[in-house]
């Protein structure tokens, strides 16, 4: 077998990423967007479906009727809730979940201050619709 070494693997990834519908950007923004999920949500939360935790899964959550998830536990004030999740309203939720679902099961966690990073979180959810 014959190795290719380091240069080899470079063009040889950037072949491979140039042939698919992702640009090296976007493989680096959806993974920095992701590890900021993991950071901030996953240890209450997956996004794989019926993966539910101390949260439920986001799997496909925005277009979802919030408080849907049959096989979750939600707060009553969660599953009374009128609204379908989408981006706007995730990205206020998880600014401050109070603010947008009183009573919610959410606590301790008091919300991301960041616009940016709100806006990376909702953007990796979005991302995993199709997944």
């Amino acid at each position: 077998m014959k190795r290719i070494g380091w240069p080899g693997l470079v063009i040889s990834s950037a072949m491979l990423l140039s042939s698919s519908s992702l640009s090296a950007q976007d493989v680096l923004s959806t993974g920095a967007e992701q590890q900021l999920f993991n950071n901030a949500c996953r240890t209450c939360h997956s996004t794989q479906k019926d993966d539910n935790r101390l949260g439920p899964n986001l799997h496909q959550i925005i277009g979802r009727k919030a408080g849907s998830l049959a096989e979750y536990n939600y707060s009553s004030a969660m599953r009374d809730s009128d609204f379908i999740w989408d981006e706007a309203k995730l990205a206020g939720f998880i600014a401050n979940p109070d603010d947008v679902v009183p009573g919610n099961k959410m606590a301790p966690y008091g919300g991301l201050a960041s616009v940016e990073d709100r806006k990376k979180i909702v953007h990796f959810l979005q991302s995993m619709r199709s997944q």
